[in-house]
């Protein structure tokens, strides 16, 4: 018999169920035993829809409060020396702190750093290791929830982020290498294991995802290494779990590790199937990755049960498991939830459930249950219904893309020259001070969203509620003293589905979220036809808050490559088709917003590294075509306008010469949780253009002082020149509330005076 199974559920709940009990907690409006309450309700929950929906073998820990790489930083106790004291006394106030800072009389934590989750939206907090770093088990956390689902009567696999790719995925504060602490690490997990398999567990999957990138002679020694000693003691049997690309070069390795099962993405990659038949040996258990755990389409099952049965016929009697790409966290719960979505476009779609149904119905389709092969034609017509559907292409876009020409992937004059223009029409100081777009989303302003939408606040009231925002935001910002202000984005929701609503080609979901990280949830739009801008959608707004200052008012759009990225795209065309559609419409919106005396325009490409192919071989490409979706929203206008961009919490070290051939005027970019570390790549690269290094974490409560930000902008100037840098916060101040955004904000600007009198005094 086929076995159904599942690397990983949402964790959040189908309606936000734990960011709502979270941000209680942090607010003090419930105690850690409600926290806690209703993270098991919500697991509870999960165990039993997967096995409702058919699933055999569904995970456990794969909950988690906040991320799974903190959770196994915490698990093994690997927490900095500075948290240290906390965790003894107040462990989930530890964990908190190290993922959000924490800042009270006599605490002042810095949260770790945070980066993106391989090529997804998802981020995960960074651990932080040195050599002669100790490990040992803290805490019962994957037995405590095995336990759970084994009081319900469901049999788990316990999951945990395996020890390569859990060091490989930290960072050392000394420079020394993660992997060297491979020795120290295995016995712990070794003693995990061996719990696992006292308590009765019979499996445990070990996720190592970096055996899909590019491994260096000493990642795979460190692989061998790890699994000979963990296959050394008792464990249960082992699922080796790779996923978002094929394993190539690595099979062989991954093939060889003495683990009872080997699961591969065959959505990212089906090529990889007939290579992996004949490198796994026998009797090891195959788990086929057959849906999408990344997208929201519904899948072709024709082709996945041609691939299942292929599989089947090569691997005889040996066991076959059906699987989900990768773990669906990056899917949203359940598409029985969306009671506005057309009909049409609704039949398109699968959610997790869905894709787990789904898997039921391959396996029962694979072991010739009867009616299973009939069940797979409502699937097949609507996979039909959607390539025939008009709603899909638009002629006039496809003409546009056509009559792209290389004068429409450019700026007219370097950059050199249309500083002085633009320094000029702007009339910046020395470290001119901005902020990266959004102020703070109130609870009045979310309530005001809120009831215009479902019509109890009428449009006109709603505007002129939005006009008052507005007008104190410009306020604050003057009071404040910075040199290039924003309109604070109150009438958006989200950075990409404000402007997804606007766009032909883009439909929403009421309760597709999903985890970015913690408690921010997104609900990417759906890109399920060609693009296009009916109309303006930014420029009201941003020309009336022009109208209320003599200083410069910058306009804010978020860029093609982010759009793509943040969106759940359409896969019956080339992303790079997509993304140059997406840069044409808001190349229209950038003309525009010039034309309407806009003098700086923010272009925000954050996602723009997540994008990067996880193999060096593949990166080329994607760089070339990224670039000139950007150069292609970017290039409409004069010398004299300035075009800002801003990118947060990735590395630039092997892509810094494509973020250079963006040509942006000004980068904003993530700095101060890695104390400046990030701008080294600028320095060394001699980055052309202007930068603006972020001076404080805004995904943190605590408010910096200006010494510390004065500290960090030194540590700035001794890589760049001083004429070269901005001051700006890490990113949008959306999450934040006003008291503490206006006292960092002052003392930012503080920090920026002081660092012109002593540039004055030099």
């Amino acid at each position: 018999m086929t076995i159904v199974t599942n690397l990983g559920f949402p964790r959040i709940g189908a309606r936000r169920e734990l960011k709502r009990a979270l941000e209680s907690y942090w607010h003090g409006e419930s105690d850690a035993a409600q926290l806690q309450a209703t993270a098991a309700e919500l697991r509870v929950r999960h165990w039993k829809l997967q096995r409702e929906a058919g699933v055999d073998l569904p995970p456990s820990n794969d909950f988690s409060l906040y991320d799974h790489v903190l959770d196994t930083a915490f698990l093994f106790d690997a927490i900095p020396e500075r948290y240290r004291t906390l965790a003894v006394c107040a462990p989930l106030a530890a964990y908190f702190a190290m993922a959000r800072g924490l800042q009270r009389p006599g605490i002042d934590l810095h949260a770790l750093e945070m980066t993106k989750w391989f090529d997804t939206n998802y981020h995960y907090l960074v651990p932080e290791l040195q050599a002669g770093q100790r490990f040992a088990l803290r805490g019962d956390k994957p037995l405590a929830e095995y336990r759970e689902a084994k009081a319900l009567g469901i049999e788990t696999r316990p999951v945990l982020l395996g020890p390569v790719s859990f060091l490989r995925l930290s960072k050392t504060t000394d420079g020394s290498d993660p992997l060297d602490l491979l020795d120290t690490l295995l016995p712990v997990y070794a003693q995990l294991l061996e719990a696992l398999e006292a308590e009765g567990a019979r499996w445990v999957q070990l996720d190592e995802p970096v055996l899909v990138q590019d491994l260096d002679d000493a990642a795979r020694v460190a692989f061998r290494q790890a699994y000979a000693r963990l296959a050394d003691g008792p464990h249960p049997d082992i699922l080796l779990a790779t996923y978002f690309g094929a394993l190539d070069d690595n099979l062989a390795l991954a093939a060889s590790l003495p683990v009872q099962g080997l699961h591969v993405d065959l959505v990212r990659a089906p090529e990889q199937l007939d290579a992996v038949l004949r490198a796994l040996p026998a009797g090891r258990v195959l788990s086929l990755g057959l849906v999408d755990g990344r997208n929201i389409w519904r899948n072709p099952l024709d082709n996945a049960l041609i691939l299942a049965r292929y599989a089947r016929g090569h691997r005889g009697d040996d066991p076959l498991w059906l699987a989900p790409s990768c773990s669906l966290l990056h899917c949203p719960v359940d598409l029985a939830l969306e009671k506005k979505l057309d009909a049409e476009l609704r039949g398109w779609l699968a959610f997790s459930r869905q894709k787990l149904e789904e898997l039921r119905l391959l396996a029962d389709a694979l072991d010739g249950r009867a009616g299973a092969e009939a069940a797979l034609a409502p699937a097949r017509e609507a996979a039909d219904a959607r390539r025939r559907s008009s709603r899909v292409h638009n002629a006039a876009v496809k003409a546009r893309m056509a009559a792209l020409t290389a004068a429409d992937t450019a700026r007219a004059t370097p950059h050199a020259r249309r500083l002085p223009l633009q320094t000029a029409a702007l009339r910046l100081p020395a470290f001119p001070t901005t902020t990266i777009g959004s102020f703070p989303q109130t609870r009045e302003v979310r309530e005001a969203r809120a009831r215009n939408k479902s019509g109890r606040l009428s449009d006109a009231d709603y505007d002129a509620f939005l006009a008052v925002q507005t007008e104190q935001c410009v306020r604050v910002q003057e009071q404040i003293g910075l040199d290039v202000l924003v309109h604070g984005e109150f009438e958006r929701n989200d950075m990409v589905e404000y402007f997804g609503e606007q766009l032909d080609g883009f439909a929403f979901t009421g309760n597709g979220w999903v985890q970015s990280y913690g408690s921010r949830c997104v609900k990417p739009p759906v890109i399920y036809g060609d693009v296009s801008r009916p109309a303006p959608m930014t420029v009201r707004w941003s020309r009336y808050a022009q109208s209320l200052t003599q200083r410069p008012m910058k306009g804010m759009l978020t860029g093609p490559v982010t759009m793509l990225q943040w969106s759940f795209v359409r896969d019956d065309q080339e992303r790079a088709q997509t993304c140059r559609q997406i840069a044409l419409a808001l190349r229209d919106e950038v003309t525009d917003l010039e034309a309407a005396g806009i003098a700086a325009i923010q272009i925000d490409e954050p996602a723009l590294r997540e994008g990067l192919p996880l193999r060096n071989a593949q990166r080329q490409r994607y760089l070339e075509w990224a670039v000139e979706a950007f150069r292609i929203a970017a290039s409409g206008v004069a010398d004299a306008t300035q075009i800002h961009t801003h990118m947060c919490y990735a590395q630039f070290n092997d892509i810094i010469d494509s973020v250079a051939a963006l040509d942006a005027d000004v980068i904003s970019i993530e700095t101060s949780r890695s104390r400046m570390e990030l701008l080294d790549a600028f320095a060394r690269f001699d980055y052309p253009n202007q930068v603006g290094p972020g001076v404080y974490d805004i995904h943190s409560p605590r408010v910096p002082d200006r010494t510390e930000m004065v500290e960090l902008l030194r540590r700035a100037s001794e890589v760049l020149p001083a004429e070269k840098l901005w001051v700006n916060p890490d990113c949008g101040l959306k999450t934040r509330a006003w008291p503490e955004t206006r006292a960092a904000l002052e003392a930012m600007v503080d920090a920026a005076q002081m660092l012109r009198a002593e540039l004055s005094a030099a």
